[in-house]
């Protein structure tokens, strides 16, 4: 099953993907934007990483296609809690002339209207770094997500620790949103 945006795809990752997601994991430019740690990685590894993906585990993964591009990066659903109906959000647009062209609202939306229409979770949560001001604009001021608090240095860039800001949105937040864009009309 594909999960479908206006622009992009959703979609299992699969061998053929791990080149690009391999390129993407060590370059640095694209770490530096991104949460948790960042180390050099073998190919060796991202196989490794690629065999324990399993969809029955509460971390799914998934590849963001665009249908003129092919691959342009990973959305996930992590930590899932069935129980209390939430899960954590994160994204990563790959190469960086694809950026800006409405691939990540696309995705964001797509993910959203998968988690709370059709897995009938009630929450979202992410976090980013203070500095990535494009996410945080995304998110916020598109997407309809609420900046609910701030972990002072979190995270620790290029010799120099900067705040993570927690984001989450819920069923009604997007429900609400949906009425004010209606994105999918």
């Amino acid at each position: 099953m594909n999960i479908n945006g206006k622009k992009i795809t959703l979609r299992a990752i699969e061998e053929a993907d791990l080149p690009a997601l391999h390129k993407w994991a060590n370059d640095p430019e694209i770490q530096y934007w991104l949460g948790g740690w960042h180390f050099p990685t073998n190919m060796q590894d991202q196989k490794a990483w690629f065999s324990s993906l399993n969809v029955k585990s509460l971390n799914q993964r998934f590849a963001i296609e665009a249908p003129e591009l092919g691959l342009i990066g990973t959305a996930n659903l992590v930590d899932i809690d069935w129980k209390n109906r939430n899960a954590f959000h994160g994204m990563m647009l790959g190469d960086v002339d694809i950026r800006g062209k409405g691939y990540g609202l696309d995705t964001v939306m797509a993910i959203m209207r998968y988690a709370f229409e059709e897995l009938g979770l009630n929450r979202l949560d992410g976090s980013m770094i203070e500095y990535n001001t494009a996410s945080l604009k995304l998110y916020v001021d598109k997407c309809g997500w609420k900046v609910e608090g701030t972990q002072r240095e979190w995270y620790f860039r290029k010799n120099k620790l900067w705040n993570r800001i927690m984001v989450g949105i819920t069923k009604q937040d997007y429900y609400e949103l949906l009425r004010n864009n209606q994105y999918w009309d």
